[in-house]
């Protein structure tokens, strides 16, 4: 009996032939995947939104500028009015679920009061919006090639690369230039 292999904290590298405008060129960090389906954060698409804008659309105020100047991400077509941070442990927030020993996702505003106060995770990303994917989705896009998959070793793809490379970045993960990829993939 085959035991299925599940991506929960894998990267998910979009083909150069990958054509969907939400995740053309996407960097796509699994968040959860089981036989019922996967949800994932998309780490490389940013908005039109700045962190400030969100802050005070929630009622948190006097955000520092070096916060509230930070770029908000689309971490996917779904739910886009629903935020996510995905962050390094640190204190527990009201809604957090671990992604692995290393990665959490919250979900609750305490997070976010406590990063515009000085007191959230030193490395976070916010993000409006996720990736789904139904029971047998992502296991059939990646047998049409849509998608590379790689573990990073540490969290610096996602909170130390710019938001720009960070497609290159996670290809290189596996030995990739994903620039010299063909457009379209065969089977043998």
């Amino acid at each position: 009996m085959h035991t299925p292999s599940y991506l929960s904290r894998h990267l998910l590298i979009a083909m150069p032939a990958l054509d969907d405008p939400n995740f053309a060129r996407g960097v796509t960090l699994i968040c959860q995947h089981s036989e019922d389906g996967a949800m994932g954060l998309t780490v490389n698409r940013p908005s039109d939104w700045r962190l400030g804008e969100v802050m005070r659309q929630i009622g948190v105020e006097h955000t520092p500028r070096e916060v509230a100047d930070q770029r908000v991400l689309i971490g996917g077509p779904v739910q886009m009015e629903r935020g996510f941070v995905l962050h390094e442990p640190c204190t527990p927030w009201e809604s957090s679920a671990r992604i692995a020993d290393d990665l959490i996702v919250t979900t609750s505003k305490d997070v976010l009061e406590a990063i515009a106060a000085g007191r959230g995770p030193q490395r976070y990303l916010v993000m409006l919006g996720y990736a789904g994917w139904s029971a047998g989705q992502l296991e059939q896009e990646m047998r049409d090639n849509a998608w590379l998959t790689a573990e990073p070793r540490d969290n610096d793809i996602l909170f130390a690369t710019p938001i720009e490379k960070r497609w290159d970045a996670s290809a290189r993960l596996l030995g990739v230039d994903i620039s010299l990829l063909a457009a379209t993939a065969g089977h043998a």
